[in-house]
């Protein structure tokens, strides 16, 4: 009886250690999944522009196709939410997107260097910009014209550096 219950128990022992793993793998494979999904989250920022603009509107479909998700407002005075942001008037455009980071985004940046940024989170940094409304810029597009223009590195003290070039040849 001794041996059957030795045998017994090895055998119950053998199946346990079997579920334990298939848990594991499957717990890992859930985490997995979870991280793979958070990855593909879509990054949600809050915009501030007209309501008449069809260029803010345009560029807004340009950062929700590609992994953002905008949720548009239209504030009376766009200039005084500007002005509470800290984008200094040389670097204002006609549109500002805000990240639930507080990260900044004026004007007709486009989406890859959005996310190129937030990826890195530059220290000390207050967010993008693009000035004024270049040609050719998301957003702005105008057949096949397009200016070259540079996209700025906004930083918390008030400064500024050219953190992307766009130059487009022809």
């Amino acid at each position: 009886m001794n041996i059957i219950i030795k045998k017994l128990y090895w055998i119950v022992a053998a199946v346990l250690l079997i579920l334990v793993a298939g848990c594991a793998d499957d717990t890992a494979a859930d985490t997995k999944q979870q991280v793979a999904t958070a990855a593909q989250a879509p990054v949600t920022l809050d915009v501030y522009k007209s309501p008449t603009c069809d260029c803010c509107r345009k560029w807004v479909d340009h950062i929700d196709t590609v992994g953002f998700q905008a949720a548009t407002h239209h504030p009376s005075d766009l200039n005084l939410v500007k002005q509470q942001l800290g984008v200094a008037p040389q670097y204002q455009s006609c549109h500002t997107g805000v990240s639930k980071e507080g990260y900044i985004f004026e004007g007709h940046v486009p989406a890859d260097i959005m996310q190129k940024f937030l990826a890195e989170k530059p220290k000390d940094a207050l967010g993008l910009a693009v000035p004024g409304m270049p040609v050719g810029s998301p957003g702005m597009e105008m057949g096949d014209r397009y200016d070259d223009y540079d996209v700025l590195l906004l930083n918390k003290d008030g400064s500024s550096s050219v953190y992307a070039r766009i130059r487009h040849q022809g």
